[in-house]
């Protein structure tokens, strides 16, 4: 990690979209233009949802033991000064989310054994090719006891069980 860091206060990964993945540096996949704007309303729906509950980030760093990925979307505590000097670390996120078109393995499969190892009580995948959110609970073992695959309809994050989310919304 801190080679890493190093590596990003050199400018030796400036123009490079990379993420820290298990260790590993991996290129991002290029973003299409629905990949994009999914996870631009997806976070504007959501702070306006979580407002004064939640810090809703698009598109920036989370620290992780051995892994800085850049999730889509990740609802943290709200402790915006905490952030000027460090990424949310795993105790200050509720949950976070990843938009897919083309990185469905990654997202479904890589990440989600990180974000398990790193106890995130709950990861969300917008699916855009199958119309779908996979819902991943409970990280026991580097993996998620309970996941869920819903299509339509309204789901509470654990973290706000008095919030009604539609997965139409999200999917939109």
């Amino acid at each position: 990690m801190d080679d890493y860091h190093r590596m990003i206060a050199a400018g030796i990964l400036s123009n490079r979209r990379v993420e820290l993945l298990a260790g590993e540096i991996v290129e991002m996949t290029p973003e299409t233009p629905i990949h994009y704007n999914t996870a631009k309303r997806g976070a504007k729906y959501l702070e306006n949802l979580l407002a004064g509950k939640a810090d809703v980030r698009f598109n920036g760093p989370i620290t992780l033991q051995n892994s800085e990925p850049e999730p889509d979307i990740a609802i943290v505590r709200p402790q915006d000064s905490v952030y000027n000097n460090r990424h949310p670390e795993p105790e200050d996120i509720f949950w976070l989310i990843e938009v897919a078109k083309t990185s469905q393995k990654k997202d479904l499969e890589l990440k989600t054994k990180i974000y398990a190892a790193a106890l995130i009580q709950e990861y969300w995948v917008i699916d855009l090719s199958s119309k779908q959110v996979t819902v991943f609970r409970q990280p026991q073992n580097g993996q998620y006891f309970i996941q869920q695959v819903i299509s339509e309809g309204v789901i509470s994050p654990l973290a706000f069980p008095d919030i009604q989310i539609s997965i139409e919304q999200l999917l939109n």
